[in-house]
């Protein structure tokens, strides 16, 4: 934990011995003492992009208040727009903590617009999964995932293959703004014999359902997935479960792995280098990464990123898609997809939706 904020406003709270530790790396007992004192003070935490109904963040909300006395609120937006956000309002800023997909992490960090902090549970997050001097880790992991409308599509295409030879009108998001869409894209490509360098086979695959007028580009909500907007939603595994289970129709869905590829990518915590709350903001990650947040997320139908260290209890593995169906799942490659990625928006706009012009 490097803690720039916590070294600016806990002088009276910690001993230097305290403070080095937190400086050095996990906080010690005594600087997480310190650390809670001051986000209690500070008493609020404002995120984006960590809603109620995204990997039930709801319940990290309601042990933060219950526990540390935190009010919240959180303003819902892609992981573009909470660093474009982050980096306009700078000494401004109205936000303290958000979640985005993990190529946003190194971007944010390169922007100079995150803090680091490195929880308690440090040692326990994979090398791959987290910034060394801890701008960014990966709470939680996902798979992109189809949730197929049963009624609307009677034979479920299991497989990318398979849904590009369908009639079914398909929703992907917002590609180039939105992680999740942009793994869309991704796990498309490489089910179709592309990867991250090269995302031409999806992209024209994308192009003829555009032209087909069965391109939806608009985020996902249970409510559109409730009202039929599309047949399949292409969304993160744990998004696909969640909604679902929030439906009054939720027998009309299958939630499934496509057969033949898919991404697995995941979503970090990004704390402002300007949050009007740092305290709060640091408090919000060690409880993210602790057993407890941990296993709120896996209530979210999300594989928390410590789920070795955990011991999930039967009720929370029959919320998930089978171990089995993610056989064909690989990796995102962080290094390579972060530079990648920012060529996507303009490849989809000229590639894609201009197919459809």
């Amino acid at each position: 934990m490097s803690r720039r904020a916590l070294l600016r406003t806990l002088p009276a709270l910690c001993g230097p011995f305290a403070l080095n530790a937190v400086a050095q790396g996990a906080p010690t007992a005594p600087a997480l003492a310190a650390l809670i004192a001051a986000a209690r003070k500070e008493g609020r935490v404002h995120s984006l992009g960590m809603p109620d109904d995204w990997a039930n963040w709801r319940a990290t909300w309601a042990d933060l208040q219950r526990l540390y006395g935190l009010a919240h609120v959180d303003t819902d937006m892609s992981s573009a727009e909470e660093i474009a956000k982050m980096e306009a309002e700078k000494a401004n800023a109205s936000a303290d903590i958000g979640d985005v997909g993990f190529e946003f992490g190194p971007i944010a960090k390169a922007r100079g617009i995150t803090q680091p902090y490195k929880p308690s549970t440090w040692a326990q997050v994979p090398d791959w999964a987290k910034d060394a001097e801890g701008h960014w880790a990966l709470a939680y992991t996902g798979t992109i995932a189809f949730a197929v409308h049963r009624k609307r599509v009677p034979q479920a295409p299991r497989s990318w293959q398979a849904l590009f030879a369908s009639n079914a009108r398909v929703l992907i998001g917002e590609v180039g703004r939105a992680a999740q869409s942009n793994a869309a894209v991704l796990a498309a490509a490489v089910a179709l014999g592309g990867d991250e360098t090269r995302l031409q086979p999806a992209l024209a695959a994308f192009a003829k359902l555009a032209k087909d007028k069965r391109l939806v580009t608009v985020n996902a909500t249970p409510a559109l997935m409730e009202r039929a907007e599309a047949d399949v939603f292409l969304l993160w595994d744990f998004n696909a479960l969640s909604y679902r289970a929030k439906l009054p129709n939720a027998d009309d869905y299958e939630v499934l792995i496509p057969s033949d590829g898919s991404i697995t990518s995941g979503y970090s915590t990004l704390i402002n280098r300007y949050a009007p709350h740092p305290n709060a903001a640091m408090l919000t990650r060690e409880f993210i990464f602790s057993d407890a947040g941990q296993l709120n997320l896996a209530r979210g139908h999300a594989r928390p990123i410590r789920i070795a260290q955990l011991t999930l209890p039967p009720d929370l593995k029959s919320l998930l898609v089978p171990e089995a169906q993610y056989a064909k799942a690989r990796a995102l490659k962080p290094a390579v997809w972060t530079e990648e990625v920012k060529k996507l928006p303009r490849a989809w706009q000229r590639d894609v939706l201009g197919a459809a012009r």
